[in-house]
């Protein structure tokens, strides 16, 4: 064993247990203090090298190497896990400090310099658009050392800028240089030439339905921006945009307010509303924490809802809900109204709904207080913005990790399934509870929206969501079943059973998305290995609803009757006969009568009354009174082609499997 006062920079002299081991086994410790002290990658190859030197045998060597391959994995996964955890601290950091900020020039500077830093750029530049030239200028820039590229003007269309902001859409140029699809223009390809630029990201500040600018991150070098970076520097836009607009509705602010007499007060109360708003936010506070100081601040009782309606805050049980009229009318006007005696003010992320705020209680406000109205509205969105930056970082991890439990090879190994299982734990997934498994389909228009739905049902349901091959895929733990009946011999251990879930998702999900939601259902699927099988079955029952003519209903396999047993790969075939022919079974075995088999001649002799009593060798009139009596156990359509074709099924796979 190790001693416990080792240390990983301690030579091998220090370590008595370590000296006495052979070299591969010294070799794994080696391994072992790399990943620990967080090392660079390179160390990582010395322990083979050092035990190649000492005389280690082929095979040896060999385990190493695979070692060595299995520690680089582990110190690329952490590696990324500390990448993230920077990039959403340095968000934080980002809202904090945008937040605190009143001075425009300040903002932006602000913006770009945060921009440099978190994508680890050359140089970093912030265009604002000019309605008077219809164009874009330079506004700011960090790390530039050109003077005719900081004064550069981008029209419309014209460049990388130009087209970002005439699409308000964000671009990427891995060599801006020979990248034919954007516009060149002498003026600015001389300016890029001179600053040296090749890689260039640019993505849209905006504000409402206009585009008031461009943020850009470039390299002096060839550069591919993957999706994260460009998600990165576009949720650092939609935070400038809101600390933009915040900081030039407070120099207007403080402009009107210049012409009034009561100018100075004003200010003071704005700036203190803001600050103690801000300030709310940074320490940690909620939407109830920013709900309760602004009605303290405005003296009525406020009410805060998200884009869906869900309340997420109220000052008192009296407060009037937020008139989905007066919603639209704000999000429209981009400020406070009044309507049905409510003030309702949207809380906007540029042309996005987070959210609304409604204030009764005031039947008359004042510019000065419907400012400070707005300002709460800002603030809300800021704390809505960071609040989903949080969970759009976790749905990206549990959809990486639903990725990788729907492809795991069938012989992987245990280290990787461990891993798996590590992975999902830290979630707060354990995999080797029962799970279902289940794909959503709805329409294509309203698929963005069903993935949105999916992922908050899973998270309310402690599991996983995201999108695989197409369709929206659950992974969500399965209820414990019903408890038997008091009386007679409960089963064992009851099964969970995936359908009854399906049937209430497909539900739920086709009210929130307000269209027909069918959901294929697996399962129980208890373990990693289990997870591919089990979605390609859900995939299957799936397709199976909807050639059923069953478009917006959910189940499982075992609930579509023989069709299940067809497609299924894992048939609950004793199930199958319970769920058909159980009543009759049961009864046979209670009273010792001779139902079932009378059921089976009936079929096989044509379905005549007459044929079946002489191979039963009973009057007609007893086969008559036991089809009654199984019509009673059946139900009255026991009879019907469709259940008839049921039962001889059943009859037939009863017969072939029982003792």
């Amino acid at each position: 064993m190790r001693s416990q006062s080792h240390h990983p920079d301690a030579p091998d002299g220090d370590r008595p247990a370590a000296a006495a081991a052979t070299p591969v086994a010294r070799a794994l410790l080696d391994l072992l203090d790399a990943l620990a002290h967080g090392g660079p990658a390179e160390e990582l190859d010395r322990p083979v090298a050092t035990a190649r030197s000492a005389g280690a045998a082929p095979a040896e060597l060999a385990f190493l190497a695979e070692a060595t391959g299995a520690a680089r994995a582990i110190h690329r996964t952490l590696d990324q896990h500390r990448r993230r955890e920077a990039e959403l601290e340095a968000l934080f950091d980002t809202a904090g400090d945008l937040a605190g900020l009143r001075d425009l020039d300040a903002v932006l500077r602000a913006i770009v310099r945060r921009a440099r830093t978190l994508l680890r750029a050359d140089v970093a530049y912030l265009t604002l658009h000019d309605p008077a030239a219809e164009d874009t200028y330079m506004r700011v820039t960090e790390g530039s050392v050109s003077a005719a590229f900081q004064q550069l003007r981008l029209g419309m269309g014209e460049g990388l800028g130009g087209l970002v902001a005439q699409t308000a859409r964000p671009y990427a140029s891995t060599d801006y240089r020979t990248d034919t699809r954007f516009k060149h223009v002498a003026a600015i390809d001389t300016g890029v030439a001179e600053e040296g630029l090749r890689g260039i990201l640019g993505v849209p500040l905006r504000l409402g339905p206009r585009v008031i600018g461009v943020l850009f991150a470039a390299d002096r070098t060839v550069r591919e921006f993957t999706q994260d970076a460009i998600a990165l520097l576009g949720s650092l836009a939609d935070h400038a945009a809101i600390a933009i607009d915040s900081a030039r509705r407070l120099e207007e602010t403080r402009a009107a307010l210049v012409d009034l007499g009561t100018a100075n007060q004003a200010i003071s109360r704005a700036a203190e509303t803001h600050d103690r708003l801000t300030d709310l936010v940074l320490r940690g506070g909620g939407a109830g924490d920013v709900a309760r100081e602004t009605a303290a601040i405005l003296g009525g009782e406020l009410v805060v809802h998200d884009a869906d309606g869900t309340e997420l805050a109220r000052t008192a049980a009296a407060a009037a809900e937020p008139p989905p009229a007066g919603v639209a009318a704000s999000r429209t006007a981009g400020r406070a109204v009044r309507v049905d005696g409510v003030w309702v003010c949207a809380v906007l992320a540029g042309p996005e709904l987070l959210g609304a705020l409604a204030l009764s209680g005031r039947p008359e406000l004042p510019d000065t207080d419907r400012r400070l109205f707005e300002r709460a509205s800002l603030v809300t969105a800021l704390l809505l913005l960071m609040r989903r930056s949080v969970a759009e970082a976790e749905d990206r991890v549990r959809g990486e990790l639903l990725d990788d439990l729907l492809t795991l090879a069938p012989d992987a190994g245990t280290r990787q399934v461990s891993s798996l299982a590590l992975r999902a734990r830290r979630l707060g997934v354990d995999t080797s509870r029962p799970h279902a498994v289940l794909v959503a389909q709805c329409p294509p228009g309203s698929r963005s929206r069903l993935a949105t739905e999916a992922t908050r049902h899973a998270r309310a349901l402690g599991g996983l969501a995201g999108t695989h091959s197409g369709h929206a895929v659950l992974v969500v733990p399965l209820p414990a079943p019903e408890p038997p009946p008091t009386g007679g011999t409960p089963p064992a251990t009851p099964t969970p059973t995936p359908g009854p879930l399906a049937a209430a998702l497909a539900g739920d999900l086709g009210r929130a998305v307000g269209t027909p939601v069918t959901v294929g259902a697996a399962g129980p699927a208890a373990e990693p290995q289990a997870f591919p099988a089990a979605y390609a079955e859900a995939a299957r029952c799936l397709e199976a609803l909807h050639t059923l003519g069953r478009t917006g209903e959910g189940a499982a396999l075992a609930d579509l009757g023989f069709v299940g047993v067809l497609l299924g790969e894992r048939t609950d075939i004793a199930g199958y006969v319970d769920r058909v022919l159980g009543p009759v079974i049961a009864y046979d075995r209670t009273r010792g009568t001779d139902l079932l088999r009378t059921l089976d001649t009936y079929y096989r002799q044509g379905a005549s009354l007459t044929r079946a009593k002489d191979h039963l060798h009973v009057h007609i009139n007893t086969v008559t009174q036991r089809l009654d009596r199984i019509a009673h156990l059946l139900g009255k359509d026991w009879n019907t082609p469709s259940r008839a074709l049921e039962n001889q099924l059943a009859l037939q796979l009863h017969r072939l499997t029982r003792p």
